[in-house]
């Protein structure tokens, strides 16, 4: 006889440019380009379904601060930027941010 496999939904999700989505929808993960007007309300809704939500350094330019940043002290689901595939938009310096933080930056 037969078993069949349950599946479950990704734990995990990206949000970003289609071409980077590709590359994360072969790794098993929900993808989504929204429009630039859905893409706040999108990661909000997202928040609540995944352990990983990945963000290309466009969409994440599109989410305001203070919602990131509430995302970060969570700490669930982890919250990450990426680069876009094509090299055009970079991910955050974090060392910079951190050293920022402390006072260090120049």
């Amino acid at each position: 006889m037969q078993q069949t496999e349950t599946l479950t939904p990704p734990t995990c999700a990206f949000i970003g440019d289609a071409v980077s989505a590709a590359g994360f929808r072969l790794a098993g993960a929900a993808v989504h380009s929204p429009a630039q007007d859905d893409t706040v309300e999108l990661f909000r809704r997202l928040r609540d379904h995944h352990e990983l939500l990945v963000l290309s350094a466009g969409a994440a330019r599109q989410i305001p601060d203070d919602l990131l940043q509430q995302a970060a002290e969570q700490g669930r689901p982890l919250v990450l930027v990426v680069p876009d595939a094509a090299g055009r938009e970079q991910a955050p310096d974090l060392a910079a941010r951190v050293r920022q933080r402390l006072g260090m930056s120049e």
